[in-house]
């Protein structure tokens, strides 16, 4: 049995937080990336980019992992439809002497893989990226 099996899946939407939370108190970084669709998008900070695939999550949660952050969260809606669904929630993470490091309030669209568990597809943790807007001429002149 290899580590990928014996990893615990989100059976619900609603599961993928408490997963990730676990992963990252074992400092597991690939049971991190596990929870996470391989073509995700990830916004941790609205005024950047979305990072993409496992490569981004890597890289976002890198301190979590290596810190093994205490990461807490709620899902306060979750709305699922077929293999799609959408969460809200709010999270918070801590160091080990229980000093807030950062939180926020999440959306998730999240997608059921064919082994029956739920993935991030797209996580927007702090708040969605602002593309930029087109410029619009001043009619006036």
């Amino acid at each position: 049995m290899t580590e990928t099996t014996k990893r615990k899946v989100a059976k619900q939407p609603h599961e993928i937080v408490q997963r990730v939370a676990e992963f990252i108190k074992k400092g597991d970084m690939e049971g991190v990336v596990s929870m996470f669709h391989p073509d995700c998008r990830i916004a941790m900070d609205p005024t950047e980019r979305p990072l993409k695939g496992h490569d981004g999550v890597r890289a976002i949660f890198k301190d979590f992992v290596e810190d093994r952050v205490d990461l807490k969260g709620t899902v306060s809606g979750e709305m699922i439809n077929g293999d799609t669904a959408l969460l809200q929630g709010e999270w918070t993470v801590e160091n080990a002497a229980g000093e807030r490091l950062g939180g926020g309030i999440s959306t998730e669209v999240v997608k059921r893989l064919e082994h029956g568990g739920w993935v991030y597809f797209i996580d927007c943790p702090v708040g969605m990226p602002r593309p930029p807007l087109p410029h619009h001429p001043d009619p006036s002149g």
